[in-house]
């Protein structure tokens, strides 16, 4: 159960940093601000999701901290996919993730 979990989880980052992808990339701009912002969106929420959130993360958090920047990453990625025209998906996207961190939370895992 926990593998699946973890799994979960793991491709719910990657839906994050896509779905901040197709946002910069359906911009209503020129191809540059689009590519720029298709592109610099996910690599802006990598480099946060990577200093604060990784198992090898360069900035220690207390567990409420890092839970809070996992949230900030998640809600920003769920906005950024309503902005682009998707808001369902994007409310499932959060939702998703605070179901699968809570049960994953509860079975032990640190945050």
């Amino acid at each position: 159960m926990k593998a699946a979990l973890l799994t979960l989880i793991f491709l719910l980052e990657l839906a994050m940093l896509a779905a901040a992808g197709w946002w910069g990339f359906t911009l209503d701009a020129g191809w540059p601000v689009r590519l720029l912002a298709g592109l610099g969106a996910p690599l802006a929420i990598a480099v946060v999701w990577g200093l604060f959130c990784s198992p090898r993360a360069t900035v220690a958090l207390p567990a409420p901290a890092k839970l809070g920047v996992q949230a900030a990453c998640f809600l920003t990625g769920g906005l950024l996919l309503a902005l682009a025209g998707r808001p369902v998906p994007g409310a499932l996207l959060v939702a998703l993730w605070a179901l699968d961190k809570t049960l994953l939370t509860l079975s032990g895992e640190k945050i």
